[in-house]
């Protein structure tokens, strides 16, 4: 990604977060005194919850800007991992707040005290969950426009508190309307439950960023369809690939024809790097000449035979 393209994608996925850090410091407030007025456990989850929502908007509003800023010369491939590992310590967060939740809740089976005011908690959960919806129609525009991994994982996020809200309105309502007095502290541990999933999946995304996991497959086929379209391409191999952040990277060593000269492959190369940018605006590509045939001696990939086939050739 250029630094005009990372100019004009970064103020977009800024406010995204700076959107979710207002929403979240909104509801922490309204949640707030909800918990302290009905004495729900799942309202002290969803609570506890929309605490971590904050510091977890405030990270991923550090981790956006930072990952925005243009490679420099420590950083030659940019800063896009610090979304991976912001997204690390937002695991760590979700993980602890999960234990402490859980833990309350079984405490509250042996001696319940009641809740008060369903009304009051309800009408909060219902106020947090419209707000949230308005919340990720705002993301998801700003995901099809900027493609940031952040914001995608924020707005994930922000979709399971909906269901929080929703399991909290549930609670309270066979609480005290139905005399179900055990509906409050098993819906604060199955809030704890979905925290402690929702931090396995973001790890997983973060760990599979920092250690470079290669795109999808269909993604790296559509990738090398739109490569091979090009005229006097005899064949690629050595393709890899990686992401970081919301920046992707490719790399690929370009068979042509030997007889060929140095600016005739040159101009071939430029004919595939410009159909790619056309196809994958937002990818790196990295290309290697060879003359037909070469065969990498020194390449890790081949010696361990660990990729498929196309065009013939080792990938």
């Amino acid at each position: 990604m250029t630094r005009e393209e990372q100019r004009r994608f970064m103020p977009h996925a800024t406010r995204a977060a700076l959107a979710s850090v207002a929403m979240a410091t909104f509801l922490l407030g309204l949640k707030g005194f909800a918990a302290w007025h009905t004495g729900s456990v799942a309202m002290l989850g969803s609570l506890a919850d929309t605490g971590l929502d904050l510091l977890a908007s405030l990270v991923t509003l550090y981790g956006v800007r930072l990952a925005a800023t243009p490679a420099d010369h420590d950083h030659r491939f940019g800063h896009g991992k610090a979304e991976a590992l912001a997204a690390l310590f937002q695991v760590a967060l979700i993980t602890a707040s999960a234990a402490g939740i859980a833990w309350r809740a079984v405490q509250a089976f042996g001696s319940h005290a009641p809740t008060a005011d369903a009304e009051f908690g309800i009408g909060v959960s219902i106020i947090a969950i419209g707000a949230t919806v308005v919340l990720l129609w705002y993301q998801r525009r700003i995901i099809r426009q900027t493609g940031s991994v952040a914001i995608m994982a924020d707005n994930v996020h922000y979709q399971s508190d909906v269901l929080l809200n929703g399991s909290v309105i549930v609670a309270l309502v066979l609480d005290q309307y139905f005399g179900f007095t055990k509906a409050d502290p098993i819906f604060g541990i199955v809030i704890a439950l979905w925290l402690a999933w929702g931090a396995f999946q973001a790890s997983s995304n973060a760990i599979d960023q920092l250690m470079d996991k290669e795109w999808p497959e269909d993604q790296r086929a559509g990738f090398l369809d739109v490569a091979a379209r090009q005229e006097g391409l005899r064949g690629i191999h050595d393709f890899r690939t990686r992401r970081s952040g919301s920046h992707d990277f490719a790399q690929f060593h370009m068979e042509v024809d030997r007889n060929l000269t140095v600016a005739q492959a040159h101009d071939l190369v430029e004919a595939v790097e410009m159909n790619l940018k056309r196809a994958f605006p937002k990818v790196e590509v990295l290309i290697h000449l060879d003359p037909e045939g070469h065969v990498d001696t020194d390449n890790p990939l081949v010696e361990a035979d660990v990729t498929p086939h196309w065009f013939g050739k080792r990938l």
